[in-house]
């Protein structure tokens, strides 16, 4: 695939990266850190997975499709937990994740 084809999925996954990363260190702040584990865990995962798409469309990978397949999964697991929290950052990264779900599934497609 040429670039500018993969460069909205880029773009979507590291905007997608730094919401989870955002949220994740704002769910440690949270009174109760317990309550937010499975978004913390979450944030974790969507976030390395999602670093790793980027790097793997940027040097054109020849699973760059799999992997954003998988991105989109992760991505809306992560979405759907986040949703859940009524926390800006949570409402702010799931709307990221969500839409990079969207954006890897097209791309894959």
């Amino acid at each position: 695939m040429e670039e500018n084809m993969y460069q909205e999925c880029i773009d979507a996954s590291l905007a997608c990266m730094d919401a989870c990363n955002m949220c994740f260190d704002a769910c440690l702040k949270e009174e109760d850190v317990k309550m937010m584990s499975e978004c913390i865990r979450l944030d974790r995962e969507c976030a390395d997975i999602c670093a790793f798409a980027a790097k793997s469309m940027q040097s054109n990978s020849p699973f760059a499709k799999e992997i954003c397949m998988l991105c989109a999964d992760i991505c809306k697991a992560c979405g759907q937990e986040c949703k859940k929290h009524d926390m800006e950052h949570c409402q702010v990264c799931a709307e990221a994740c969500f839409t990079c779900a969207d954006v890897c599934k097209r791309m894959a497609a």
